[in-house]
């Protein structure tokens, strides 16, 4: 799992994406959408639109590939959010393909992964307990050390 160095690198690939804005390409409409580019406070309005324009005009599962997706910023986690929610009340599912490590990471920290559909060979459910238990290690060992060791009395 990935550790401080990913965060520092999710950081400066947010600074560093380009300035330019985020892409959203409708590959199958209303079934497959691909999302690129830096998603943040002044792109959203824009995907927002199309994603769901993207739930509306189609059925069965919305698959958003964000495999070149930076989130820079909370709105970009909101407007996933919105979408998926708008999905469930049009019976769909959204569900998010190709996600980055650093974006990946990000919605584990911000438990989303209990919400938003990952789909990267694995669903979301079977790996809810072994993520967030590999984000926080020493939390775990520690609980482990004082459990295995028993206390001498004095």
């Amino acid at each position: 799992m990935p550790g401080t160095a990913h965060d520092v690198a999710a950081r400066r690939a947010a600074r560093a994406a380009p300035p330019g804005g985020a892409t959203l390409v409708e590959e199958e409409p209303g079934r497959l959408v691909r999302l690129s580019g830096r998603l943040d406070v002044h792109t959203v309005p824009e995907v927002r639109t199309a994603l769901h324009a993207a739930v509306d005009r189609g059925s069965g599962p919305l698959v958003v590939s964000v495999e070149g997706v930076v989130l820079a910023d909370a709105t970009a986690l909101g407007v996933l959010v919105g979408a998926h929610r708008r999905a469930q009340r049009a019976g769909r599912e959204l569900v998010l393909r190709d996600v980055p490590l650093p974006a990946l990471r990000l919605v584990r920290v911000t438990r989303l992964h209990r919400v938003l559909h990952v789909e990267d060979g694995q669903h979301v459910e079977d790996g809810v307990r072994p993520a967030v238990a590999r984000l926080h290690p020493r939390a775990q060992n520690r609980r482990v050390e004082a459990s295995s060791t028993p206390r001498r009395a004095s």
